[in-house]
């Protein structure tokens, strides 16, 4: 590989190191050359090196440069462990947890879990339009529940990872000395991203470890959530770096002007009438017209990409908001006008697929005498953590009713009194009866989507809606563990006896996989899921306004909100950056003619 004068001084530079650039500038990759000079050179037969990011396609895409683009030999392979920041805290505080208060034996609170666990807390405020008093009354009373599930229950949610392992580091320095030792050098990838807890975690860790931060400036779009424009200038404070600057070079997109337009979009103020690389169109303010100008792009994309001849091409339509990427989901299905189906994996909001996923799965299992009891306690669990951390009244609303209805039955078949004709139970009882009436063969694959067709074919609209959900859980992508435990668990025992605590656990295991896939083919996802990605060529797709006599009288799903100047921040400008930058060899951008969106527009 030929090195640039600045991956040349990161290869050189020894001590705390602070490499920034811009998208496709190379950090990761001359990091990953930087951790396999050191593991060739400085580590001990028991060290490793230890190279941090917060996505999860970030790390399988180091995995995979390790072992393949950069051709490392396998001793310094062995010597760089790749992992996520959140199962890196999980393995320190699952070890040393206990010394701060927290139970020996600990488990992870899933995000739907722990919007289950929520659900009675949340239900006591309205859904929107809280006072400020009530926003913070609501906050103090979920901090305070998330802490007496970890203290009491040992159940520990996400975002209590950073806190706990950042209170063991700084009461230990036994515990910091051991990290250490085991990782004397550790890489932070996306470190402009860190909010104040992850931030407080790495200051212990930089007293003994060298550290080598990777950051894009001008790729800090998680401020919702913590972090800190002047995170870097904190960084250079506690540990004097080294500072390597590769904002001039751009590897992802040689040869186009992407990484350039990318620029101008944060300064709005375009040096060029047209860019190499990138492509704008409009299309027509009405559904079908717009769908159908997507599809044909996305025809196009996937042509010129064949007729290229790249191998496992990968296509990505970044849409603004969840609700476009279902939508536009749902059109590639079933296209407008008789077009073709596209092929496609929609990235989506995980709660409410993952909990769809365990009604599939106990509907797998054999009757154990408990059985009702338990699909009508999962679908309760549905309708209160399908909205995550921001659950509708109208769920929680449901659930309440579905648990009602249950015990109504329950007091019914005591008296022995026939259910009510109208009880919300009739049509979910006829479904579940079918369901449970399917003769499975022991091939998970099939036996599952057996499963789910019978809800989505049956009367129960509250079915049909789970079905929908896991039909962007595809068991056949979740690898070959999900589907090889299924087996044998009916090879064990003639049924699928613990199809649920199997799926469970798989999904958990998900989380923490190192070893996922690079993306290939058509993908769907919302921009803000395409941040540590890259893609063969991107559509930007963003919703348009809804009209009447002339007058805007809605405009949602944009990428600036509302499309209004008076919304374009920071925050909207490097959102666009990164999602036009996660193209190789083009970005297409469309946008409605009848409202363009405002960062293509000249400022005024």
């Amino acid at each position: 590989m030929d090195l640039t004068k600045g991956q040349r001084d990161v290869i050189e530079a020894y001590g705390h190191l602070l490499v920034t650039g811009g998208p496709g500038s190379g950090k990761t990759t001359i990091s990953i050359l930087k951790a396999s000079q050191i593991a060739e050179r400085n580590l001990r037969p028991w060290q490793k090196i230890l190279f941090l990011s917060f996505a999860r396609a970030t790390v399988s895409r180091v995995v995979e440069a390790i072992s393949y683009e950069q051709q490392i030999p396998p001793a310094q392979r062995r010597g760089i462990n790749v992992e996520t920041y959140h199962s890196f805290f999980w393995r320190i505080l699952k070890a040393h947890g206990y010394l701060i208060g927290l139970p020996r034996r600990l488990s992870i609170l899933t995000p739907p879990s722990e919007a289950i666990s929520l659900a009675d807390v949340r239900s006591g405020f309205p859904a929107r339009k809280l006072t400020d008093e009530q926003k913070a009354a609501k906050k103090v009373a979920e901090e305070a529940e998330r802490t007496r599930l970890a203290r009491e229950e040992g159940r520990v949610c996400f975002d209590l990872f950073a806190p706990h392992v950042g209170d063991l580091l700084h009461s230990s320095a036994r515990i910091r000395c051991l990290i250490a030792n085991m990782y004397p050098v550790i890489i932070l990838d996306e470190f402009q991203d860190t909010n104040s807890e992850q931030w407080r975690v790495i200051q212990a860790l930089g007293e003994f470890c060298r550290l080598i931060a990777l950051a894009d400036p001008e790729q800090r779009i998680y401020d919702w959530i913590g972090a800190n424009p002047a995170r870097l200038d904190h960084f250079r404070e506690a540990f004097k770096p080294e500072e390597v600057d590769l904002s001039t070079d751009n590897h992802r997109s040689a040869g186009t002007e992407i990484a350039m337009f990318g620029n101008d979009i944060l300064t709005g103020t375009f040096r060029k009438d047209s860019y190499s690389g990138i492509d704008f169109d409009t299309f027509d303010s009405i559904h079908n017209l717009a769908m159908t100008k997507l599809i044909t792009g996305v025809y196009g994309a996937r042509k010129r990409l064949l007729d290229a001849g790249v191998s496992a091409w990968s296509l990505a339509i970044l849409v603004p908001t969840k609700k476009m990427t279902r939508m536009v989901s749902d059109a590639l299905r079933k296209p407008p006008d008789s077009m073709a189906e596209v092929p496609h994996t929609a990235v989506i909001e995980m709660e409410a697929a993952i909990l769809g996923a365990e009604i599939i799965a106990l509907l797998m299992q054999p009757d154990d005498g408990r059985h009702f009891a338990q699909f009508i306690g999962l679908m309760c669990n549905y309708y209160q953590g399908k909205g995550g951390d921001k659950p509708t009244q109208s769920a929680l609303k449901e659930a309440t009713n579905i648990r009602k209805a249950y015990e109504e039955l329950l007091a019914c078949q005591a008296a022995g009194k026939a259910m009510r004709k109208n009880s919300i139970l009739v049509n979910m009882i006829a479904v579940y009866e079918q369901a449970c009436a399917i003769k499975l063969t022991g091939n998970p694959d099939k036996d599952w989507r057996a499963v789910r067709r019978v809800l989505e074919d049956g009367a129960c609209k509250r079915l049909q809606e789970v079905s929908s959900e896991v039909r962007n859980v595809r068991i056949l992508d979740r690898g070959t563990q999900l589907r090889q435990e299924l087996s044998q668990n009916w090879r064990d025992n003639g049924n699928y006896r613990n199809a649920l605590a199997i799926t469970r656990k798989a999904f958990i295991q998900e989380h923490f996989s190192m070893s996922e896939k690079p993306e290939f083919g058509v993908i769907v996802m919302n921009m803000h899921k395409a941040k540590g990605k890259q893609f063969d060529e991107v559509i930007i797709f963003e919703g348009w306004p809804r009209m009447k006599r002339g007058q805007i009288i809605y405009n949602g799903d944009r990428i600036v909100r509302f499309n209004s100047r008076d919304q374009v921040d920071d925050q909207a400008r490097q959102n666009f950056r990164v999602s036009v930058t996660r193209g190789k060899r083009q970005t297409t951008i469309l946008t409605p003619n009848s409202d363009p969106c405002v960062l293509l527009l000249p400022d005024e």
